[in-house]
């Protein structure tokens, strides 16, 4: 009975959490969910009474509110709030989905039944037990034809709740790989594509490259202008790398100024070539920031080391080596590529 009322209440609080996060305008990402879901469980009361307080208030929750919130009430306990949820509402999935398979389990029943009705007709019973057997058929059809009027509500009902389920649970895992500043991938992702190209070349020697990629001088930005002005460059620089990576390449902010962008079927010319693109199409447009747009930060450039799996390789090793390339073009004046 308490698992029964562990799932109803993490499904409550599914249904509870996004809306409300939607009505407000706060991003679904790993960290606000996690404040939202602590909020609606009720079970940290000194967050709950903090939002309570700026909702009385009308105050928006900008992002430094919500990392406000974060940093104060959730940070420690968020991987695990995440991934609880996660567990928790698969469970809830297993749980309606055996629903439905005891809703076809009636009909087992019945044809077991008439079965032992049939034996028992073979023993030649008497005018009384003959009366309860025939009895009891129209007791089972009558119950079949009743089970099944409720089958077919109950299948819709279910059949649209695990829809729902399986939409909120995908959500969360998009929003666990996803990098909130710049709607990239982020590092899990990219690892976890990584690995399942490894295996690919381990099964099919499928070719494989790796682009490393840092922003040049990115911390004169952050000291010079605040970092406000470096998430700007990071958002620019991102949107460069989306607007030339396609298909089934992946793009992936690996952590501070740094990005990774892995290339599946690309041979390492092929991988300089997409190299060379996203560094010149970054290099090309002067960034301005202020109301006026008066004040020139210049022009922003990226400094990229290109790498191609090879036999022996793991994700480690081939990471090391496009790093290594990537060392080699900031030594060698930045704004280039390198490759070996």
């Amino acid at each position: 009975m308490h698992n029964n009322q562990n799932l109803e209440q993490t499904s409550h609080i599914l249904r509870l959490a996004l809306p409300k996060m939607s009505e407000l305008a706060i991003p679904v990402t790993p960290e606000n969910y996690a404040i939202w879901f602590d909020y609606f469980s009720e079970s940290n009361l000194n967050l709950k009474r903090a939002i309570d307080g700026l909702i009385a208030n009308d105050v928006k929750f900008t992002p430094e509110v919500n990392l406000g919130l974060y940093n104060r009430f959730i940070e420690e306990r968020s991987p695990e709030i995440i991934e609880n949820v996660q567990i928790e509402t698969q469970i809830l999935i297993n749980s309606l989905v055996h629903k439905i398979q005891q809703l076809g389990e009636g009909t087992e029943s019945f044809s077991s039944n008439l079965s032992e009705f049939g034996a028992k007709l073979q023993t030649k019973p008497d005018a009384d037990e003959l009366s309860l057997i025939v009895l009891s058929i129209a007791a089972e059809v009558e119950q079949v034809i009743a089970n099944n009027r409720h089958m077919s509500t109950t299948l819709v009902s279910l059949s649209d709740e695990i829809a729902n389920l399986k939409s909120e649970m995908d959500n969360l895992s998009k929003v666990a790989m996803t990098d909130e500043l710049t709607s990239l991938n982020n590092r899990r992702a990219y690892e976890l594509f990584a690995a399942e190209q490894m295996t690919k070349f381990t099964d099919t020697q499928t070719v494989c490259s790796l682009l490393m990629i840092d922003i040049d001088h990115f911390k004169l930005f952050n000291d010079t202008f605040g970092h406000l002005i470096g998430d700007k460059v990071l958002a620019y620089v991102a949107l460069a790398m989306k607007q030339t990576v396609k298909g089934d390449d992946l793009v992936a902010r690996y952590g501070g100024e740094e990005f990774v962008v892995m290339l599946p079927n690309a041979k390492l010319h092929d991988a300089v070539n997409v190299a060379e693109k996203i560094r010149e199409r970054i290099s090309l447009k002067q960034l301005s920031i202020g109301k006026e747009k008066k004040q020139n930060l210049g022009h922003i450039t990226v400094s990229i080391g290109v790498a191609t799996l090879q036999t022996g390789d793991d994700v480690d090793t081939l990471l090391a080596r496009a790093d290594e390339q990537l060392y080699k073009a900031k030594a060698s004046g930045r704004n280039c590529v390198k490759f070996a």
